[in-house]
């Protein structure tokens, strides 16, 4: 089985999806790391993220960046964004995405191209949205808890750039599957979100939600 769920930034999409990865015993794997990780390894090696063969040229990064702390660092998404509006970057990262899908007892993916473009025969598909006050909220919380000192407002113009960026590119850009389930997680708790989500598997599935 094979599951994608995308969305925008903060939305809850990776919260969801690894829940997901747990409730059915499948692997999961977080795309955007990917691109974060081409992203600070080019910040490392002092290269232009808006030059296209500088960013391609960041993509041969080592596996052990995947669990570099500071991927998940907020200067880093924003240069993760801008990188992954290159074509080049998202064909080169492509294949290693559909490894992973493909893989026996399948998996779970999160990004914001998975059930279009990685895995466009994904069983089940979620698109996960929350309103950009809300997702702003949302990551002004978990940037004050890592220490980082930062207004709302910054947060909120970031979000909308970023969002403004992923829609827009030329490549891949963050849109709905037509036959993905949409699941909207601004009122929602966490836990509410993931039981959401797990219903719409079993529905996709037809099969009653399971324990």
């Amino acid at each position: 089985m094979i599951i994608a769920v995308d969305g925008p930034a903060a939305s809850g999409k990776g919260t969801i999806a690894r829940a997901l990865a747990a409730h059915y015993g499948l692997p999961h794997l977080d795309t955007g790391l990917l691109y974060r990780a081409v992203a600070l390894n080019l910040h490392r090696l002092e290269l232009d993220p808006a030059k296209e063969a500088d960013a391609v040229a960041a993509c041969g990064f080592d596996e052990a960046l995947l669990a570099d702390p500071e991927l998940r660092g907020d200067a880093v998404g924003k240069l993760a964004s801008i990188v992954s509006a290159h074509p080049l970057v998202r064909a080169a990262l492509m294949q290693r995405q559909k490894r992973f899908a493909q893989q026996p007892g399948g998996a779970v993916l999160d990004g914001r191209d998975i059930g279009t473009v990685i895995a466009p025969d994904a069983d089940v598909k979620l698109f996960v949205r929350a309103t950009p006050n809300i997702r702003a909220r949302r990551r002004h919380a978990e940037l004050r808890a890592r220490g980082a000192d930062v207004s709302i407002d910054r947060v909120l113009a970031d979000i909308r750039a970023r969002d403004q960026r992923d829609s827009s590119r030329a490549t891949a850009p963050l849109t709905m599957a037509p036959d993905a389930a949409l699941l909207d997680t601004s009122f929602l708790s966490i836990e509410a979100a993931v039981q959401r989500a797990i219903a719409i598997v079993e529905e996709k599935l037809g099969r009653q939600p399971s324990a």
